[in-house]
């Protein structure tokens, strides 16, 4: 018997090719049709027959027996193993199927999807077809409950008659959809025989406790690799994504997933849901049994020494896996619904579109929302474990951090409750550092930088809550490796990370950036007693996005500048005097404002054109073969009139004007000002350069109360069309990487709308007040009572009132949702690559894949590419408009 020839799925995927599937769907496609009924037909046999599942007394001893005593007639075998050996060649067979048939579909709608309608001349009982659980949507106290009982009978609906009628077979897809979920569930194979109900194997019961249930079951231990394989398959069937192109991700939707999320009985639902959400997040304590996760397992460097694999492990990380297909999927009638409230829309799913999503967001009981929300901390800790190490690499990290990430941004997206209930615990603000600190980690592997995105996103929605805003004056309390704590309040850590974030990443990130700005300006109203350091890291920002090298490269950057310029009003017009820190530094570089207020293109080009002129020298003179006297005689004579009335010009403008050294900002933050235009291959095209419809742009310019102010206004204006020859090709031959051209008239737009008064009205007011107490003490006195003025300035009625608080909230998109769905996959797909290779050499369509010669031990590092095409294949960076 086929099925009888494997032992382990190792030797199902290495006996069984792909291109043998693919040569037999070419040649003889009505083999594979053929094994594929024979092997579901078996399986579900099995299933119904009652030497299914063996004792574990009948254990390989007893395969063997039976094997060479097939001949004689021996009733004695192993249908564990053979129902295994089913599923495992179903999960080699059907990723070559799906990615054969493409779109077409005809060889699966024939033999996987066609419905059979045969005669019935018998009587048939109605009383086993009626609904179980009749349990209302709506409600709430008896969702979660545990839907535990005896096998369900599904059948279907037919006349009570004897006379001859018909009826319509399901498919063997659902079929094998029934199938594969009795068996998550069937006693002695996934879960403990202990509680099997008289000769009813299939117990619905939830696997362990946590959400929906309060008691366990029993060891799981010897069912947990049953469950990974039956789990792996429901993988393989919802697969069939990944096989179409992400534009017809919406139009075209799998009906392998489509099927499981709206035609799966409710009882099954809630009990899968809770089933894979406790194991979930009962990993840190499921493994205490283990070798692994014993004495053995505490000894540093321990997983190189022992290789085994660890089924506790795998079988939590396929557990994520299949929650965030089943939570994530949004494709033809499985989108959210739009529904009015009053005058509000809201957008959200129904028990119909997707129940998995609708049960998710039904949660709200508070033991429920602890027990997720420690499961997710447990999980952040230990990879914090592996990270803040004396010995490097002595720890494993956790294998399923990332699906952690992503359930987590999954449960706060779509259960308001618990996103509440996460907020307002006191481990807010130790999630919001565990995110940043495993971010830090990623943000130098450009094969991890989707998984970046994400957690940005997840930073910009949990900081559109007031109650973010209000957890940021406590201290971060979590133990987060040392090099990336700061001190202070955990306002102080935001503003920080952001920093590192923006600051170290070579422009590789930058399309992170308005993310990461947009969390610090909706968290900024509530910043009070900002260090000394984070009070840098803001104006280090500023100089940054302001100089002209950033500010000209590309026609989003200026949206940017825009939000740090807000962080900054919104200090100053609602908590001016609890932050000295900030206000000083923003005093110290009034200039850098005022000069930002008259800012023009011609200024700009020369700005660049001097760097520019600054590094050949640098790099001349490091050479050491050039004569700087010689040099500049010669520069002078090959000088051309529009040259030397740009220097004239330049030297002017930098004696009148007083303009700030923008190469300061460069060595500061060489990396965030210059390698978007030299590296970045996809700036942030996406953002507008008009402020969005919840921060209307005023006009600073002719608002500005300062005379001096308005001096230097003129004086730019004055030169803002003199633009000499070599500016002109300067500025045609295109600022950023890809050829972007400005002109005034761009800066014009942009630069009128910048919110500057209440920054150049703070300066007016009390730098000349600073000035005096600098020049009448000495300098430890005057930094003293500096900061005394500063802690008691009151500018009410300088000042503008504050605006009502609008934070810019992540708004999905189609965009948005196809790159996460990508993102997804992609992860599953690199954690499929070792040990089985379930979609090896297989042609994906959802998301690219690069491939590259590595070396047997290199193998994760080299397919862990796919996630960073995923970044050049997908635009996924929202709109600041939508936002």
């Amino acid at each position: 018997m086929y099925i009888l020839l494997f032992d382990s799925p190792s030797d199902v995927f290495s006996l069984i090719s792909t291109n043998d599937v693919r040569r037999a769907l070419y040649e003889a496609p009505e083999n594979v049709a053929t094994l594929i009924k024979v092997v579901t037909s078996r399986l579900f046999n099995l299933v119904s027959d009652h030497t299914f599942p063996t004792p574990p007394n009948a254990s390989v001893a007893s395969f063997a027996t039976s094997f060479i005593k097939s001949s004689t007639g021996s009733h004695e075998r192993n249908t564990n193993q053979e129902v295994l050996n089913c599923i495992r060649v179903l999960q080699r067979i059907l990723p070559v199927i799906f990615e054969i048939e493409g779109d077409t579909g005809k060889f699966e709608k024939e033999v996987l999807w066609k419905k059979v309608v045969v005669d019935d001349f018998h009587e048939v009982d109605e009383a086993a077809g009626g609904p179980q659980f009749v349990i209302e949507d709506d409600d709430d106290d008896d969702e979660e409950q545990n839907p535990s009982g005896a096998s369900s009978q599904r059948a279907s609906t037919t006349s009570s008659s004897k006379a001859k009628t018909t009826k319509t077979l399901p498919s063997i897809a659902e079929k094998l959809f029934t199938c594969l979920v009795d068996l998550l569930f069937c006693c002695g194979f996934t879960l403990p025989t202990k509680i099997q109900v008289d000769h009813y194997k299939i117990n619905y019961t939830i696997w362990e406790k946590g959400v929906g249930s309060t008691t366990d079951p029993g060891p799981s231990q010897p069912y947990e690799n049953n469950r990974t394989e039956v789990l792996r398959l429901l993988l393989v069937l919802f697969s069939k994504q990944i096989y179409a192109p992400s534009a017809t991700l919406f139009t075209t939707p799998s009906l392998y997933t489509l099927h499981y999320v709206q035609n799966t009985p409710r009882r099954d639902v809630l009990t899968i849901l809770c089933s894979l959400i406790n194991t979930a997040m009962n990993s840190s304590l499921g493994s205490n049994n283990h070798l692994m996760s014993g004495v053995t397992g505490r000894l540093p460097y321990n997983h190189l020494v022992f290789k085994g694999e660890d089924s506790r492990a795998n079988l939590v990380s396929t557990c994520f896996q299949v929650l965030l297909v089943l939570l994530d999927f949004q494709s033809g009638s499985g989108r959210d619904v739009v529904t009015t409230h009053g005058e509000n829309q809201m957008t959200g799913p129904t028990s119909r579109s997707n129940a998995f999503r609708y049960f998710i967001a039904k949660l709200h009981r508070a033991n429920d929302f602890a027990f997720i929300l420690n499961g997710t901390i447990a999980i952040f800790e230990e990879q914090m474990a592996s990270m803040n190490n004396l010995l490097p690499g002595s720890k494993k990290s956790v294998p399923y951090m990332a699906e952690t990430v992503i359930f987590f941004w999954k449960m706060i997206e779509l259960n308001k409750k618990f996103r509440a209930y996460v907020l307002d615990s006191d481990k807010a603000m130790d999630i919001l550092a565990y995110l940043f600190c495993y971010g830090l980690d990623l943000k130098d592997k450009p094969e991890q930088h989707g998984l970046c995105r994400a957690i940005s996103y997840i930073v910009q929605s949990l900081s559109a809550e007031r109650a973010f805003g209000q957890k940021l004056a406590s201290p971060i309390k979590a133990h987060i490796p040392q090099k990336w704590a700061a001190l202070g309040s955990a306002a102080d850590f935001l503003i920080q990370a952001v920093y590192s974030m923006i600051a170290t990443t070579s422009g590789t990130l930058s399309s992170l950036y308005p993310a990461f700005v947009i969390a610090l300006s909706n968290a900024a109203p509530h910043f009070k007693n900002l260090s000394v350091n984070s009070s840098a890291r803001l104006l280090q920002l500023f100089t940054s996005f302001s100089n002209p090298v950033f500010l000209l490269a590309d026609e989003g950057h200026p949206r940017l500048l825009f939000f740090v310029l807000e962080i900054f009003d919104s200090v100053i017009l609602r908590n001016l005097s609890d932050n000295p820190n900030l206000v000083y530094a923003i005093i110290h570089s009034h200039k850098s404002f005022e000069d930002l207020g008259t800012f023009t293109l011609a200024r700009g080009l020369r700005e660049i054109r001097r760097i520019q002129q600054a590094k050949e020298e640098r790099a001349r003179q490091s050479t050491g073969t050039v004569d700087k006297g010689k040099q500049r005689a010669e520069g002078e004579q090959e000088q051309g009139p529009h040259e030397e009335k740009a220097r004239l010009l330049r030297s002017e403008q930098s004696s009148s004007v007083d303009l700030p050294r923008q190469t300061d900002s460069i060595e500061t933050l060489p990396d965030a000002a210059q390698a978007s235009m030299r590296e970045d291959g996809s700036p942030p095209a996406s953002l507008p350069t008009s402020p969005t419809a919840a921060s209307p742009p005023t006009p600073q310019a002719h608002s500005v109360p300062s005379e001096k102010a308005r001096g230097k206004m003129r004086a730019g204006r004055s030169i803002s069309n003199d633009m000499t020859g070599s500016l002109e090709q300067l500025a045609a031959a295109g600022i950023g990487r890809n050829g972007f051209v400005p002109t005034q008239e761009w800066v014009t737009s942009w630069q009128q709308g910048l919110p500057l008064d209440p920054i150049l009205l703070l300066c007016s007011e009390l730098v000349p007040k600073v000035s005096e107490l600098k020049a009448s003490l000495n300098p430890t006195n005057a930094n003293t009572a500096i900061m005394d003025l500063l802690r008691s300035a009151n500018l009410e009625q300088q000042l503008p009132p504050a605006p009502p608080l609008t934070p810019r909230r992540f708004v999905w998109s189609d965009a948005s949702i196809v790159w996460l769905t990508s993102l997804i996959w992609g992860e599953i797909y690199i954690k499929g690559m070792t040990p089985l290779g379930i979609w090896n050499n297989t042609s994906v369509r959802l998301f690219h894949v690069k491939h590259t010669q590595t070396h047997q031990r290199q193998i994760t590092e080299a397919v862990t590419s796919v996630v960073g095409g995923l970044l050049r294949r997908t635009d996924s960076s929202q709109s600041v408009r939508q936002r």
